[in-house]
């Protein structure tokens, strides 16, 4: 009996040393599908940033070689080309940094103006909460890509105004999921303490509630990142994303679905590039949710 329990204790102590972040990823790694999909978003970081500095915008990217146009999978070109004889592999893992870069900073524009929003309506709540609250709930029932196409016809094209615009469209989202991650904690007693110590109400905002509310926000960002590379890739496809001859996956899926009977590789690779890297982050999404979750801990 003394035995176990100074190994209970000893557990215990073990257990007390390990941080947060060191806790979550221990947690993280007992799923395999997790961790499936963090190597290969680590992958595809690593082959994007590779790519950037073995080929050349306009050599290999936007050249038209038309002695080569259209030629099969090959040892020489391993996705083929497609109708102007550019390298498909290539576009492809080049591109990957534009359709990273749209979901990556699209959700930190929605994630900063989201949690600004949320965090206001979950602390002060009635009259105020109301009013965010119903704005939200306006935008949110407007079809994704209704919203996107409305506000890449009225700011134009580009890879800022794409950012910008789905950052916009998914800002709803996140003002919801942090109003409702706030709401258990407003009424915490360590947030009476904080207002009786004299603390502004920003202060207790972004020092003690938003800390202790990041966890569902950190798992709908990585879920938003899949969101935005698809609703980019979308809007590209109907000629309202990155402007052409720009190697965006869904500009190149628009560009070769007329060949697409005769050279099905022109859509095959970009739509298996798509879903690939929108599974991985949303595997990573599934394994943060059950790492942060507080019944995991015990």
């Amino acid at each position: 009996m003394e035995e176990k329990r100074t190994y209970d204790i000893a557990e215990l102590k073990k257990y007390k040393k390990r941080s947060m972040l060191s806790e979550v990823w221990r947690n993280y790694k007992k799923s395999p599908s997790a961790m499936v999909g963090l190597v290969i978003v680590i992958l595809l970081i690593v082959i994007t940033v590779a790519a950037q500095f073995m080929y050349v915008f306009n050599e290999d990217i936007v050249y038209n070689d038309l002695k080569n146009r259209l030629l099969s999978p090959s040892a020489e070109h391993w996705f083929g080309t497609d109708q102007y004889g550019r390298d498909v592999f290539v576009r492809i893992i080049y591109g990957a940094k534009y359709s990273l870069s749209v979901g990556i900073v699209s959700v930190m524009i929605a994630c900063g103006l989201g949690m600004c929003l949320g965090l206001v309506a979950g602390y002060y709540g009635g009259i105020v909460e109301n009013i965010i609250l119903r704005f939200c709930e306006i935008f949110i029932g407007i079809p994704t890509i209704l919203m996107g196409v409305a506000l890449m016809s009225a700011f134009g094209q580009g890879l800022g105004v794409l950012m910008l615009a789905i950052g916009l469209v998914y800002t709803p989202l996140f003002a919801r999921t942090t109003r409702a991650a706030v709401l258990p904690v407003r009424d915490a007693e360590y947030i009476e303490a904080a207002k009786i110590a004299g603390c502004s109400d920003l202060e207790i905002m972004f020092k003690h509630v938003l800390p202790n509310s990041l966890s569902p926000i950190i798992v709908q960002a990585t879920m938003g990142v899949a969101s935005g590379i698809l609703t980019a890739s979308s809007l590209s496809f109907l000629g309202l994303g990155v402007p052409i001859p720009t190697p965006e996956w869904g500009a190149m899926l628009s560009e070769g679905r007329e060949l697409i009977r005769d050279y099905s590789y022109l859509t095959l690779f970009p739509g298996l590039a798509i879903m690939t890297t929108v599974l991985s982050f949303n595997l990573m999404g599934d394994g943060l949710r059950d790492a942060l979750d507080p019944k995991l801990k015990q």
